[in-house]
């Protein structure tokens, strides 16, 4: 964190994030001191994704959300990344359980990969344990969890710890705070919120709730970071229905397709509600876009009738000014509904000038030119599209700067720690805690397994867990250095050259070598430079083979060597090479 060598300050300076660390096994760490509650992230910090805090009184651990992050450009070949959870694993039994604020991705994604190995309660509104029991049915059907069903206002007991959970709006309906009762004092955990006036579904923040924490006093306070670089209030989700009247009024002759993050059950309510209003079908497209629906009408949550709903297969049945298609991909993800369309290889929508496309959704960072290119490819197909930030089309699920003031002058925390947002935000965050009378040597910005100590005495931060990134390739584990992700970054970058060689037991060459190339330049094509590789190997076998005991892997890497040094001297590159020697019973 900013303070390892300076206590309780707080660093403009942006800091590289760790994620690379080495995933091992690690002895148990020794329990905090009599008296002592531990503060510890594992993931969330410095970044976007992958949300994972520790609370830790002596022999009781709580954790808080289990997320995943979706992987960046030099992730090759990475399906997402997960919290690296080796210090939860060396002391599996002092944990308690996991609690969940809400059923995002980035908050319960890593489930299916942390749960099993920890076997402990998760506790969940019903709404989140919906989507993280889907989530661990489909990745791990044979792990039965111990799933404990709550809701806003229900107090729970695990360990040492007391949790009350605080309703709160986000972009997706059913989530909570948490307000820890520790041994040393209240902790408050504001989850991802923002102070929205006219939810869609009535379900406001509770103002009082955590107005009262604040009298009673708050010892440590988390609060979610993602917008505090954005100035005012954010604005209402229901603002969105006004957007949609206006487009439906000014498109009555065309098909409405219209895409849209499908855990956004409130935006997709507000487009069922339209889509009434003006006498039209609503199609669902897109897996999670399908199952999330299923599954919120299922717990009540989502209110769609059935003569409303017309199934994908049967939308050509229906004139396109009675259609409006509801669809995954406002974030370019490759095989997603939107997507597959703007490129013409959906299976069952094909786009023209009767479709108007409106994009319910803004890029995540890192997403931008995914959903670029989509937008492009979509005025392709000569269909309207409606995507730009100043088309009323997207509203944020977080809190802006003058919301997350109000929040920490209701909690009033003695200690602030910042989490949920890139470094940057981070500072912001802490720098508008000071402003509102948190001390600034009582706020902490950390990164990922830094430990934040509390006491009577005070709070510093100057020890560490183990924490990182741990890349998730289908079901298989992985690191951000290992062999695996070092040789798919020179592939990708260098190309790779395949030499074959033929010789007998004492390590004659038979025949001259020959060469393969792929993503860099072709041998084929250059003769003489193809000859200098021949003579080169032929002489690099020869005076290996002279020496006294050499074995096969020797042979393997002087040439291998010999090739990179040619490669070097050619073409400025260092491709991978790769030796393919048979060796004749001769």
């Amino acid at each position: 964190m900013n303070n390892t060598n300076q206590e309780n300050s707080v660093s403009p300076v942006n800091k590289p994030k760790s994620r690379n660390r080495r995933r091992k096994k690690t002895a148990p760490a020794s329990r905090p001191k009599e008296g002592t509650l531990r503060f510890i992230p594992l993931g969330g910090l410095g970044e976007i994704g992958k949300n994972m805090y520790l609370l830790e009184f002596g022999d009781d651990i709580m954790i808080i959300d289990c997320g995943l992050m979706f992987p960046d450009d030099e992730m090759l070949g990475i399906d997402f990344v997960i919290p690296d959870t080796s210090y939860l694993e060396a002391n599996k039994s002092r944990i308690r359980g996991v609690f969940l604020t809400h059923g995002h991705e980035d908050h319960v994604g890593a489930l299916p990969f942390v749960l099993p190995g920890l076997d402990v309660p998760l506790y969940g509104t019903k709404l989140t344990l919906g989507m993280a029991s889907h989530r661990l049915s489909e990745a791990r059907p044979d792990y039965k969890p111990k799933f404990m069903e709550i809701k806003a206002g229900d107090t729970v007991k695990a360990g040492c710890f007391s949790v009350s959970f605080i309703a709160v709006c986000h972009s997706i309906p059913d989530g909570v705070a948490l307000a820890v009762e520790t041994p040393l004092g209240t902790v408050v955990h504001t989850g991802d919120f923002k102070l929205d006036p006219t939810p869609v579904d009535g379900r406001v923040t509770d103002y009082n709730a955590f107005a009262e924490l604040g009298k009673k006093g708050v010892l440590l306070m988390m609060s979610d970071s993602t917008n505090v670089e954005k100035e005012g209030f954010t604005q209402s989700e229901s603002t969105i229905s006004v957007t949609l009247e206006r487009l439906f009024r000014e498109h009555r002759t065309k098909r409405m397709v219209i895409s849209s993050f499908s855990s956004n059950l409130h935006r997709i309510q507000q487009v069922v509600d339209a889509a009434g209003r003006f006498n039209r079908k609503v199609v669902f497209a897109g897996r999670s876009m399908l199952n999330n629906v299923d599954l919120a009408r299922r717990l009540g949550y989502l209110k769609v009738e059935d003569d409303m709903m017309v199934p994908l297969q049967e939308i050509d049945k229906y004139p396109p000014n009675r259609i409006v298609l509801v669809t995954t991909g406002s974030q370019g993800e490759t095989f997603s509904g939107l997507v597959l369309m703007s490129k013409g290889e959906h299976h069952r929508v094909k786009l023209g000038p009767k479709d108007v496309v409106a994009v319910f959704a803004t890029p995540i960072p890192g997403n931008e030119k995914m959903v670029s290119n989509t937008v492009n490819r979509l005025f392709r197909c000569k269909c309207e599209v409606i995507y730009e930030k100043n088309s009323g089309t997207h509203v944020s699920g977080h809190a802006s700067r003058d919301e997350l003031k109000i929040m920490l002058s209701m909690v009033r925390p003695t200690y602030f720690v910042p989490v949920h947002g890139e470094y940057r935000m981070q500072v912001r965050h802490a720098q508008l805690a000071s402003q509102v009378g948190v001390p600034s040597r009582n706020t902490f910005v950390m990164d990922n397994g830094d430990v934040l100590t509390i006491t009577d005495k005070g709070a510093h931060a100057k020890s560490k867990v183990q924490a990182g990134a741990v890349l998730v390739d289908g079901l298989a584990f992985g690191e951000l250095e290992s062999s695996v992700m070092r040789e798919r970054k020179v592939l990708a970058e260098e190309g790779v050259m395949v030499v074959s060689l033929t010789m007998d037991k004492r390590f004659k060459l038979l025949s001259d070598p020959t060469f393969e190339s792929c993503g860099f330049m072709h041998l084929s094509d250059a003769e003489n430079m193809r000859r200098e590789f021949v003579d080169a190997v032929r002489h690099t076998v020869k005076k290996a083979s002279t020496v006294k005991g050499v074995d096969l892997e020797v042979v393997e890497n002087k040439v291998v060597s010999r090739c990179r040094e040619l490669l070097r001297k050619y073409t400025g590159s260092s491709p991978k090479v790769i030796p393919m020697i048979t060796v004749m019973d001769r």
